[in-house]
């Protein structure tokens, strides 16, 4: 085998793929091949970097050049300048000048500098479908240490002394959990996978499978281990093809190496792992109505207790952690309990993945130690909202988390805060609101597609959630009342209280959190009829300022209705009657003359 200078690592998460990663990757590998650098250069495609917004990526080793917005015509260049004569592609590099006016390299920047990556540490860094590079990034030396070192109590142990809750969303102690499944007598017992990620906006445990698929595996065998299991199931979205098909190729290796199936590492331990897929249904998300799911019945939660713990799938004890739970259990075999527990927070150790999106500059993944600021989160990280416009919230946990305002922008992220300020962590889902948006309709945005996701099965969430959306509903038309609002608040206390599950136990939290926070809004849409945010279609009017309008014309032509009408070289007006308000003519306008309100 020849001696490989240099490898090409180029992104192949669903944001990348998407984005034409496999042309550009055919595009290297020709190049690679007409200046006869196969043997040389290794095309390696890898999982998400994390940058999502600077997508397609690509670094180059061993110098590490990081490479944003790529495209196959860009192939040419990178293997004839940089592979070739040692001169890095400047115009693709990703890289930020400091107040000195140095570049930084790619960890010094505000988005990666801060970052400390457990349950993201291979993706990006190693090929998913390669179990080889898995090993060599200490692969399957956790499940071989404990199998030969430790005993199941010894693991549940160092789980439980380094303060690792769940990170699905409940923020559970993830040792206790499998402690109470150990204690539970029985000879089958169950270690399942939470992957049916389905929060809006939410995309972690996706890219921990794509980029890692091993990690999960590994981490689930130990966790069998521990609690005297011999099968798992992981339980994934079907929407994730790609995550699917690396999972799958997971599988087979590990049984091929033996580090699933019958008598692992020699000793007397067996376990294997299953995939059962999902059909789409946000509320097989919650640990009993999934487990249903499994067995293969309609995905509806049960009454609690029982605990899964102590009858759980099959009626067997079972633990059900999601991806990015399993994904920090091997770091902490590896590195020590004591070591995760000195990241985070005296309540909240380690560190948590996010997906940033919405009205920020960073789209992507993130990975902090616990206890980071959200101002640090939004303004350095993420690079502050685009377009010059002012922060406004930011809505996490999903459908069933909170809008944390402006105001709490210097809150330091963890379970104990959030909760203290009315908000919760939730799976990892952060979508950045900024002025434009309107918090009403953000609520009745989160609550619809609770009420199409609802199973239906008890009268609270079916009937609560519904009434809530019409009123939300009511209220976004102009047609709302003072009474409505107490009527909302009331719906709220009550569906908390009686739901039968976690779905709709916190579908209220998005409208009580807005009305807490930004109770202003309610009362302009209720009494003024007026959306301040300029985003209620239904409360908006359009209007041409006359010592503006130059008479170019320009909104006319593009006014779908014919609403618009006037003479060249004088002022336009707009007909309110035939307005449709798409904002085509406010949005062609080059004098601002065209304003909304």
């Amino acid at each position: 085998m020849s001696f490989i200078r240099a490898h090409i690592l180029v992104c192949t998460g669903t944001g990348c793929a998407s984005a034409g990663a496999a042309n550009i990757i055919e595009a290297l590998e020709t190049e690679l091949q007409k200046h006869g650098l196969s043997e040389e250069v290794r095309v390696v495609k890898t999982g998400c970097l994390g940058l999502c917004a600077k997508g397609p990526n690509v670094v180059i080793y061993p110098e590490g050049v990081y490479y944003c917005h790529v495209s196959p015509e860009d192939a040419q260049e990178i293997v004839e300048e940089h592979i070739l004569k040692g001169r890095p592609v400047n115009r693709l590099i990703y890289s930020e000048v400091d107040m000195s006016g140095k570049t930084t390299s790619l960890t010094e920047t505000p988005f990666y500098r801060d970052q400390v990556r457990i349950a993201l540490r291979n993706c990006g860094v190693i090929n998913p479908e390669d179990i080889d590079e898995y090993i060599a990034y200490d692969g399957y030396a956790a499940l071989a240490k404990v199998l030969t070192e430790m005993t199941p109590q010894q693991v549940i142990d160092e789980i439980k002394a380094s303060g690792l809750k769940g990170r699905g969303g409940a923020g559970f102690p993830t040792g206790m959990k499998w402690q109470f499944a150990a204690n539970s007598p029985g000879p089958i017992k169950y270690a399942c996978c939470n992957a049916d990620e389905g929060d809006p906006g939410a995309f972690m445990d996706r890219s921990v499978l794509e980029g890692d698929p091993h990690s999960v595996l590994e981490a689930m065998t130990i966790a069998g281990y521990a609690i005297g299991a011999t099968q798992g199931y992981i339980y994934v979205r079907a929407e994730y093809p790609i995550a699917v098909e690396r999972l799958k190729k997971a599988l087979e290796q590990s049984h091929e190496y033996g580090f699933l199936g019958e008598n692992i590492f020699g000793t007397d331990f067996s376990f294997d792992i299953g995939i059962r897929l999902g059909s789409g249904a946000f509320v097989c998300g919650e640990e009993t109505a999934l487990m249903v799911s499994i067995e293969g019945k309609r995905g509806e939660p049960r009454c609690r207790p029982p605990y899964p713990a102590v009858k759980g799938l099959f009626g067997k004890p079972t633990i059900l952690n999601n991806v990015e739970t399993y994904a920090n259990i091997c770091w902490i075999i590896n590195h020590g309990a004591e070591a995760y527990a000195a990241l985070g927070t005296e309540g909240s150790k380690g560190t948590k993945v996010f997906a940033l999106g919405g009205k920020i500059n960073n789209t992507g993944l993130v990975e902090i130690p616990m206890g980071t600021p959200l101002r640090k989160i939004i303004e350095e990280i993420g690079g502050g909202v685009p377009g010059g416009k002012k922060f406004k919230a930011v809505q996490t946990g999903g459908p069933s988390g909170a809008c944390i305002p402006a105001s709490q922008i210097d809150v330091p992220i963890d379970y104990e805060n959030l909760t203290r300020i009315g908000a919760m962590m939730g799976s990892g889902g952060m979508i950045v609101l900024d002025e434009d948006d309107c918090m009403v309709d953000i609520a009745k945005f989160f609550l619809q597609f609770t009420v199409d996701e609802s199973c239906g099965k008890c009268s609270p969430c079916r009937i609560g959630t519904k009434r809530m959306y019409e009123i939300l509903e009511k209220i976004t038309n102009g047609q709302g009342t003072m009474e409505d609002l107490d009527t909302l608040e009331e719906l709220a206390t009550h569906i908390k209280g009686n739901a039968l599950c976690g779905l709709g136990q916190t579908a209220p939290n998005p409208i009580l959190s807005t009305m807490k926070n930004f109770r202003d809004e309610y009362i302009a849409h209720v009494v003024e009829k007026r959306c301040p945010a300029g985003s209620c279609k239904a409360l908006l009017s359009y209007s041409i300022d006359p010592a503006k309008c130059k008479g170019c014309s320009a909104c006319s032509r593009v006014c779908p209705v014919g609403a618009i009408s006037g003479v060249i070289r004088s002022p336009f007006v707009i007909d309110t009657s035939k307005c449709i308000k798409c904002g085509s003519c406010m949005e062609k306008c080059k004098f601002g003359a065209i304003s909304k309100g």
